[in-house]
């Protein structure tokens, strides 16, 4: 089925006015939006095309960028609704491939699959460069050492899969480390690191980084804690010492009026021996094609992620792609955990239902009375009235802490609880439980807190990041909490210790409720995730696994028990040819 926008506004900005033929009827039908129609029908302009069924090829292939794919296959599209008004199937693509358009490289057309220009090239490059450093070798020094240090650092059974994965990731240029939450994976970063430190005969130049604030935050923080553990010396200590973690762009170097170059890039490579990026998930393919090609040859690569959560909010599900093109390609460059080590039971059984599409399991341990795990109708008003009553608890005591000015424990309360919406707007959207929340807080406290009274800004306020601020050190996903210093001023302390007037703040929304895609590279002990109804097209089982997986102790789902089957029996579905280019000898 394709996703489709619906209004009865004859002056909605997502109708095209001006748009004929086919462009006009799938506007019409909420499959294409202006946007689209105005860059179809300029870029045909410009390059002298006229054919309508060109045109409309091109529209969708802008349409599918916006949706978070790399490309479209024409055919494919066409059998998920026949009773559109498409062309003809035979010779559509081949038009599109001999049009004007091609030539003078505004799309590509490969392996079936129309590319934008932009997207085709990306695509291109991080399989040039990913096969490159995967053709080269990295000799080990000494191997005796690290096949010795291995069983140190790994002792047993019980380290058997990171012990392997860290071996394998010290002997090549390139290793994609992948596991769901608990596996071990950052153990078995930090452990790959002291192997690596402890062969190099100089010191080496490690970079620790992610795509948001606040995943590098948990990355630095994990691999700091991993080394506190016993089969670290304090010589594997002093060697990782003074290890930082830093967002994609500001490894890259931002450069002021692009968001997509950087200051390192091909004759400028990143200084670096050894390169971690966590939360591989969440990278878009341009992120990753400005990655690659900053690496130095000789430098270690080691991508980490969980291919079963949500892709990036950007175009392109590189992890993904990876995972199954390398796994005909190279399968040696592909390590993966499996045995989890940090859930209870029931929510890791809850994952692995999840992550195998069994919704029968799934429902199964919902409906099973564990404590860690619990399943609400959204038609029962008394357990929505608890639910309600939690969330607005929790920022009650949020409130009172801000009072007190207690900036680091309001920080750290904010990780205790988190309500997760997989909309933005409606009654099940962010923005109605923000205000739900909020209003909940103004009649408890007795106080006119929250935008409904028109204090927008109030003691208590937990923020959300959502932009780059290098001005202010501030990046996408920096979560923080609004408190009441000592001379009674507010103050927004930000995760990680720096704080700013209210007022030096530009893209931020309030944080009682967020996004399942923003709340990625986060956790909380306390989770409650609000499926929509089960028609709804945002409903997939990558974004109810990565929901589910933000919870570190108990987890609570507010949907029907057709919501949580229609969202596992749904997958999302990104157009790429990024695997298939990867496997082709």
């Amino acid at each position: 089925m394709i996703e489709r926008w619906e209004s009865d506004d004859p002056f909605d900005a997502r109708l095209a006015r001006s748009a004929t033929g086919l462009l006009e009827s799938f506007n019409k039908e909420g499959v294409l939006t202006a946007a689209d129609v105005h860059v179809a029908t300029r870029a045909a302009a410009l390059a002298g095309e006229e054919r309508d069924e060109v045109r409309l090829a091109v529209a969708l292939a802008v349409r599918a960028v916006r949706h978070g794919s790399v490309c479209v296959d024409l055919a494919a599209l066409r059998e998920t609704e026949e009773t559109l008004p498409w062309p003809a199937a035979t010779g559509w693509l081949e038009a599109v491939a001999d049009s004007p358009l091609a030539e003078q490289s505004v799309v590509q057309v490969e392996d079936g699959l129309l590319y934008l220009d932009r997207y085709h090239r990306e695509e291109g490059q991080v399989r040039d460069d990913l096969l490159a450093r995967l053709a080269s070798l990295r000799p080990v020094a000494d191997e005796s050492l690290l096949e010795a240090t291995a069983a140190r650092l790994f002792p047993g059974e019980g380290y058997a899969e990171q012990r392997d994965a860290a071996l394998a990731a010290a002997r090549q240029s390139t290793t994609v480390l992948t596991g769901g939450p608990g596996t071990g994976k950052t153990t078995t970063v930090a452990g790959l690191l002291a192997l690596l430190t402890e062969q190099s005969a100089t010191p080496l130049r490690i970079a620790l980084t992610a795509p948001t604030g606040k995943a590098a935050a948990r990355l630095q923080e994990a691999v700091e804690g991993a080394q506190r553990a016993p089969q670290f010396t304090e010589a594997d200590r002093a060697r990782l010492n003074g290890l930082t973690a830093s967002t994609l762009h500001r490894l890259l170097g931002w450069r002021p009026g692009s968001s997509t170059r950087f200051k390192h890039h091909r004759t400028n490579r990143l200084p670096h021996d050894v390169i971690v990026v966590d939360e591989t998930s969440m990278v878009s393919l341009t992120m990753m094609a400005r990655l690659l090609e900053a690496v130095r040859p000789e430098a270690r690569l080691i991508l980490v992620g969980d291919p079963d959560q949500l892709a990036s909010v950007e175009a392109g599900a590189v992890l993904s792609d990876l995972v199954a093109g390398l796994a005909v390609r190279s399968p040696d460059a592909v390590a993966a955990l499996r045995t989890t080590h940090r859930f209870g039971g029931a929510i890791g059984a809850l994952a692995a239902a999840l992550r195998d599409g069994d919704a029968d399991a799934a429902l199964d341990v919902l409906k099973s009375g564990d404590p860690a795990v619990e399943l609400v109708d959204p038609a029962d008003e008394t357990a929505m009235a608890s639910v309600e009553r939690d969330l607005v608890t929790h920022a009650v005591a949020l409130h009172e802490a801000a009072l007190a000015g207690d900036a680091a424990g309001c920080v750290r309360m904010l990780d205790e609880s988190r309500l997760l919406c997989a909309h933005r707007d409606g009654p099940w959207g962010v923005s109605h439980w923000n205000r739900q929340v909020e209003r909940g807080l103004a009649e408890t406290t007795g106080e006119p807190l929250g935008i409904g009274w028109g204090h927008e800004w109030y003691p208590g306020r937990p923020v959300l990041v959502t932009a780059n601020d290098y001005g202010l050190g501030l990046f996408n996903g920096d979560t923080s909490v609004t408190y009441q210093d000592a001379a009674g001023d507010l103050r927004v302390a930000i995760a990680g210790g720096a704080t700013y007037a209210p007022s030096r703040l530009g893209d931020i929304e309030t944080l009682h409720a967020m996004t399942v895609h923003k709340s990625q590279g986060s956790q909380a002990r306390s989770v409650t995730v609000l499926l929509p109804p089960d028609d709804s097209p945002l409903l997939t089982r990558e974004l109810f696994y990565t929901a589910v997986t933000r919870a570190q102790e108990r987890v609570r789902i507010v949907g029907t028990p057709d919501a949580v089957t229609a969202a596992i029996t749904h997958r999302a579905q990104r157009a790429s040819g990024l695997r298939q280019r990867l496997g082709h000898e």
